[in-house]
């Protein structure tokens, strides 16, 4: 949501936000966890999962899915023999407002893997509260997947939002967001006891963290760096990423 801001506010100021993105997370986490508590009592988990979906997706006005979209329409680019001409095709590729067959493709195929394992999550009744509580920290850990991307890469523009996250990102921020996310997880701790584990803890920070830092290298072969949308991507992925781990640590636990 857009937000009035009295006065002039440097691309410096801007780019601190990015050590509050966890926080973003508990705000859209907070709306998961509540939709999905009430939702519950009323719908079975195949329709939970789904409007649990609707919420997460209407609560960033689908803002990191249009991002994946563009970034895998502009992967989709066929080659010309020519890095330096490919590069240029794939970034107007994803200045397009229109969406191509893979980028719709990229976005059905995120939210079908999305509903399978919230489903599956749900249907883990021997941890009655875990599944609530997974879903509130999936949008935490993502947002925070998307700082070892701005930190480690480079802006493949010479404008954009997505530029002055990363000129102006550093080790402080990084680590900073990086407190706030385990601080998170640490705090839930005391009301869930599997949450103590520091084994699942250090698996989904390095689980993303390669996520995001592979992705990164990846988007900087392909468009000579990173733009907003390909943070967008990272974000979506990493929610795949994290239910997948959460979903095969419950399974190794039951």
């Amino acid at each position: 949501m857009p937000l009035k801001v009295k006065g002039n506010i440097s691309e410096k100021e801007i780019a601190q936000s990015v050590t509050f993105f966890p926080i973003v997370g508990i705000f859209q986490g907070s709306l998961v966890l509540l939709s999905a508590l009430l939702l519950s009592r009323v719908f079975p988990s195949e329709i939970v999962s789904g409007l649990i979906i609707l919420v997460l997706i209407i609560s960033n006005g689908g803002f990191h899915l249009d991002g994946l979209a563009d970034a895998f329409d502009a992967l989709s680019v066929k080659s010309s023999g020519n890095e330096a001409i490919d590069r240029e095709n794939r970034l107007s590729v994803m200045k397009d407002s229109a969406t191509g067959a893979i980028g719709v493709t990229a976005i059905v195929l995120t939210i079908l893997l999305k509903f399978l394992l919230i489903k599956n999550l749900l249907a883990t009744y021997t941890f009655p509260l875990v599944p609530y509580f997974m879903l509130f920290l999936m949008p935490v850990f993502s947002r925070w997947s998307m700082i070892p991307a701005i930190f480690h890469g480079k802006s493949a523009r010479q404008d954009g939002l997505g530029k002055i996250f990363i000129d102006n990102t550093g080790a402080k921020e990084f680590l900073f967001s990086t407190a706030l996310t385990v601080g998170c997880w640490f705090v839930l701790s005391f009301t869930l006891p599997i949450l103590s584990h520091l084994p699942l803890l250090l698996l989904l920070l390095f689980a993303l963290y390669i996520l995001s830092f592979s992705a990164t290298r990846f988007f900087e072969k392909k468009f000579n760096g990173l733009t907003g949308d390909n943070l967008g991507a990272i974000s979506e992925i990493s929610e795949v990423l994290f239910l997948m781990v959460i979903s095969i640590w419950l399974r190794l636990s039951i």
